[in-house]
């Protein structure tokens, strides 16, 4: 069980800071970061938190996926390995 995770459509308002205040009702937050784009810096809609235990990414997952976050409903999976 992996302890990274993928956040998908996240408000285009949201910060790292508030990914980071979300997930922490789960456990402890390692890094959170939303993705941004790197010509307009504007967020991309997406970004990764990873959590200190794969209990607590798991945890997050049962708790975050397809509810409201910010006015938008976010979906919480095991972030997969970037392809090359």
């Amino acid at each position: 069980m992996e302890n990274k995770l993928f956040v998908g459509n996240i408000s285009w308002t949201a910060s790292d800071e508030d990914l980071k205040t979300l997930f922490e009702q789960y456990g402890e937050v390692v890094s959170a970061r939303i993705v941004m784009d790197k010509f307009t810096n504007k967020s991309r809609g997406f970004g990764f938190v990873e959590m200190a235990t794969a209990e607590q990414a798991q945890a997050a997952i049962d708790g975050l996926h397809d509810k409201d976050f910010m006015g938008r409903q976010i979906s919480v999976n095991i972030a997969r390995p970037k392809e090359a």
